[in-house]
């Protein structure tokens, strides 16, 4: 993940990913980040970049935060899972 630090200086952290879909996801950081605040992921599997934005902090401990965040497009393909999985199947009606 890359984003600008409080000094507006960017800077890159490797994020442990909590909760993805593809629209973004939640990610546990160490750095300090702001609602809107725009990010950079890279996928470290991949190398695929996708610009997003925080759209929600929670200090959830002394060490991380939880960082909540929405890609500028969707992009499923930016996860290496299937969306929906292959065994899913939703209800007839």
């Amino acid at each position: 993940m890359i984003a600008d630090d409080t000094e507006h200086k960017p800077r890159r952290e490797e994020a442990l990913t909590l909760i993805v879909n593809a629209h973004g996801g939640l990610l546990k950081l160490k750095m300090e980040v702001h609602v809107g605040q725009p990010m950079r992921l890279v996928n470290p599997q991949n190398k695929i970049e996708q610009n997003c934005r925080v759209v929600r902090v929670e200090d959830t401990s002394p060490e991380f935060f939880s960082v909540a965040f929405e890609f500028d497009a969707p992009n499923p393909k930016f996860w290496p899972v299937v969306f929906p999985p292959s065994d899913w199947d939703a209800p007839s009606t």
